[in-house]
């Protein structure tokens, strides 16, 4: 697979976030008398940004008067809080610094509020990263393609040079729309068997095999 460039989505494929965003979430709920979500119901709202997952835990979304201040409520506490759990998966730190040292450009591309994404990549991933992508007004989410392809822009390469590495239904529908090939990682927030229905065809169940591929 030919490639000069490697563009990561975070959560669920560099970082295992999933508590920190189940905690918000309850915190959210809970002051606003809403009941709560197990972690798997939050691992399965979890891929299409901040506010789906809100709206996907509280059962109602923004034509909701109540869906401002629950969010309001999950914002403050994630900003605070989005680190107390988050760490990268095993062997993520060492994939990274081995691309980094074979020359590779490398990206973070997620549906994560980019204050968060910045954020978590400079606490676990410093000097990494040429470039990273965080949702942003008047960009659209991923499954868009806008995201993938601005980065690719940035990074002064072309998309035949590019694999977009990914843990979700949304990251396989991303790749596909932006004409990129998806590597599919099995430790994430969605099965292979989601996965594969959403049209990933190649998969690693450990970042060392990354190196395989490339």
């Amino acid at each position: 697979m030919p490639c000069d460039a490697i563009l990561f989505d975070l959560d669920g494929t560099l970082l295992d976030s999933l508590k920190d965003l189940a905690d918000a979430v309850h915190h959210a709920l809970s002051l606003h008398g809403l009941p709560r979500r197990s972690l798997a119901e939050v691992r399965a709202f979890v891929g299409s940004g901040v506010r789906k997952l809100v709206e996907r835990s509280a059962g109602f979304g923004p034509d909701d008067a109540r869906y401002a201040p629950l969010f309001a409520a999950f914002q403050d506490y994630y900003a605070v809080h989005c680190g107390d759990a988050t760490a990268p998966y095993p062997g993520i730190p060492e994939l990274l610094a081995e691309l980094k040292t074979r020359g590779f450009l490398l990206a973070v591309v997620s549906n994560k509020q980019d204050r968060e994404v910045r954020a978590l990549v400079e606490r676990h991933f410093p000097g990494m990263f040429s470039a990273t992508a965080g949702e942003r007004p008047g960009i659209p989410r991923k499954p868009d393609p806008a995201p993938i392809l601005n980065v690719i822009a940035e990074l002064g390469t072309q998309r035949s040079r590019v694999i977009y590495v990914g843990d979700s239904d949304v990251d396989a529908r991303t790749a596909a729309n932006a004409g990129v090939p998806l590597t599919a990682v099995t430790w994430g927030y969605r099965s292979v068997e989601q996965l594969k229905e959403a049209g990933a065809e190649r998969f690693i169940d450990s970042p060392q095999q990354l190196l395989e591929l490339i």
